[in-house]
């Protein structure tokens, strides 16, 4: 009896071992911080490095992209009817986001810079254009004034761990070309991050 009981429970501690270092090896080891990578660092002058919009802005403007942020870089540029004396105003803004990893859980290996970047791009409520582009993209048009001569424009942007998102404010302007103007930029802000 005594010999059954202790091959009984030798069995059972060996079939334990085995289980348990199965579900060990199933779940994994637990993610460490050094394991997540992090967000990359912007260039300092990303904001120059896009070059002139002038094209975007009325006359008089001020084209020159002042840059804010060092993980998150916004550019602006701008103008308003009361510096230009027109019956014209334009501002356009640029946030450029590098994504680091994400820790998804125990046992789970975490998110790339990449995937956590596609993630957000895919949650945007923006519309998903359709156009043959080189990386993926998302629109909103939002027309304002009596005759939809004031148009806003967000074009979001995703390649790689980058997500680009440029809004484009212009009166007046024709929606078709404040899209257009807004995607050529996102596209040079996509290349000057590279």
């Amino acid at each position: 009896m005594g010999r059954r009981l202790v091959r009984g429970t030798a069995i059972g501690c060996g079939v334990a071992a085995i289980a348990g270092g199965g579900i060990g090896w199933a779940v994994g080891e637990p993610v460490t911080p050094a394991d997540i990578v992090a967000a990359r660092t912007m260039p300092a002058d990303l904001c120059a490095r896009i070059g002139d919009v002038s094209s975007l802005l009325p006359k008089a403007s001020n084209v020159v992209m002042t840059q804010v942020g060092s993980t998150t870089i916004t550019c602006e540029a701008g103008s308003s009817r009361a510096k230009v004396r027109a019956y014209t105003a334009a501002g356009v803004k640029v946030t450029i986001t590098p994504y680091g990893g994400q820790d998804v859980g125990a046992g789970n290996k975490p998110f790339t810079p990449a995937q956590t970047a596609k993630k957000v791009f895919t949650r945007s409520p923006m519309k998903t254009l359709d156009e043959d582009r080189p990386y993926p993209t998302k629109v909103s048009r939002t027309a304002s004034g009596m005759a939809g001569e004031s148009w806003a424009v967000h074009a979001l942007v995703q390649r790689a761990d980058i997500v680009v998102q440029v809004d484009y404010t212009a009166n007046p302007v024709d929606a078709d070309v404040a899209q257009k103007a807004a995607l050529a930029l996102a596209d040079r802000v996509i290349w000057e991050s590279k």
